[in-house]
């Protein structure tokens, strides 16, 4: 195989163990602005934070931070979205079981 050198004198040809392929942005941004909306704001603003995080991590090339910043991003956006929609079901529950006599 020849190659070729490059005006710097450096070779093309780059090591396996120097060749990293850079892993997905999985921050998971949508869910946590979808969860905003949901009556537990405490748990989806942090969710929110992490989720942020995550991306500047990423920007940063710290991908092990981001890849772990962005799954608590995910597992509180999930918690989020699960207590938010108990608290809706009860509220309509309530709402619409008590009867004025």
């Amino acid at each position: 195989m020849n190659t070729k050198p490059s005006l710097d004198g450096s070779s093309d040809f780059v090591k396996n163990e120097e060749a990293r392929e850079i892993p997905p942005m999985r921050n998971y941004l949508w869910l946590t602005m979808f969860t905003c909306f949901c009556p537990a704001w405490p748990i989806n603003i942090v969710a929110l934070v992490f989720s942020v995080l995550a991306q500047k991590s990423y920007t940063h090339e710290d991908y092990d931070g981001s890849r772990r910043l962005g799954r608590k991003a995910l597992h509180l956006g999930i918690a989020s979205f699960v207590i938010g929609a108990v608290i809706i079901t009860a509220y309509i529950i309530i709402h619409f079981t008590t009867h004025e006599v």
